[in-house]
């Protein structure tokens, strides 16, 4: 399968290495011309259990250093920043073939909508991924994919050739993924393991051995979590997470000791985060549904702050 990955950062990178090593052609799409160049020339030097280990891959800073000879593009997995979205697929056009596939593994709520209106709703598939990494420098990731779950699944809940061969693909590569009928609601389930480290992390500055230390943060990412499933059951959304406190234990389940939340990562590496689409987006179906949410209002407004004295309003939008 000829795979782009459109935002391959971290995670990008993370996912793309399996995939590559699974026997795919997959290109790594990042703008980052140091990060991209280094790929090229040595690969991607990935750690996992304090191991390193070099994966030739192919990457380019937009989706024109692609090459095209080798075929059209089976499948784009969506992964840049929530707010670059609407921009990114447009600059994919080019690589879209009559049967290529868009699917979104973004953080947060909404992007799903953004792409279809881009591309056509038939072409765009829905879901989230468990999976993590971390940038350590130009070329270099800590990866955090095995054992992590990833769900994918048809806009319209429709289990399809076309949704279960990719799901194939990534299991046969080692990426454990499942199949959804139920896409809104897992990703929803995934919303809420993000609304309990994201903000927090991004706040406190810690990693998650120092994170998953302390009790407050720990009461703080529990109640937030408690709020959003509030909003969604208001909303209709068929939740598979009962307790609020299964999605604190579950961001953190086997990733290491040194481990950033993307908000953190996003903050270090000179860039706002994505909290309108985590914290936010649940603030916001909250005022609409008439469901309470201080304690990620809180957290929206504390991230807000951060940004603002990180990157001044004149440079916000570069940040972006």
């Amino acid at each position: 399968m000829k795979i782009v990955v459109l935002g391959a950062g971290a995670l990008g990178c993370a996912l793309g290495s399996v995939l590559t090593e699974g026997g795919h052609e997959v290109w790594l799409v990042n703008r980052g011309r140091a990060h991209v160049d280094t790929m090229n020339q040595y690969g991607l030097k990935v750690r996992e259990k304090g191991v390193d280990r070099y994966v030739k891959v192919h990457a380019a800073t937009t989706c024109a250093g692609i090459d095209m000879r080798t075929g059209d593009v089976d499948l784009i997995i969506v992964l840049v920043k929530s707010f670059h979205t609407q921009e990114a697929i447009a600059s994919a056009k080019p690589i879209l073939g009559q049967d290529t596939v868009v699917l979104s593994l973004q953080n947060g709520l909404g992007h799903e909508d953004i792409l279809a209106e881009a591309v056509g709703q038939e072409r765009v598939l829905a879901g989230k991924t468990y999976a993590g990494g971390v940038l350590i420098g130009a070329g270099h990731i800590i990866g955090g994919t095995q054992g992590k779950d990833t769900h994918i699944g048809e806009l319209n809940g429709e289990v399809t050739p076309r949704v279960t061969r990719i799901a194939e693909v990534f299991n046969q590569a080692g990426l454990l993924t499942y199949v959804s009928k139920n896409i809104m609601g897992t990703m929803w389930d995934k919303l809420l393991v993000n609304v309990a480290t994201g903000a927090l992390s991004g706040i406190t500055r810690l990693t998650y051995g120092e994170l998953y230390k302390l009790p407050e943060v720990e009461a703080c990412a529990v109640a937030a979590v408690a709020e959003a499933m509030a909003v969604g059951k208001a909303k209709g959304v068929a939740l598979t997470v009962t307790d609020p406190h299964q999605p604190w234990v579950k961001a953190a389940a086997g990733l290491p000791a040194e481990f950033k939340a993307s908000m953190l990562q996003s903050l270090e590496k000179g860039s706002v985060t994505e909290i309108d689409f985590v914290n936010g987006a649940v603030v916001r179906w909250g005022a609409k549904l008439g469901v309470p949410t201080p304690v990620n209002q809180t957290l929206v407004a504390c991230m807000k702050g951060v940004e603002r004295g990180l990157f001044p309003m004149t440079d916000m939008k570069e940040a972006a």
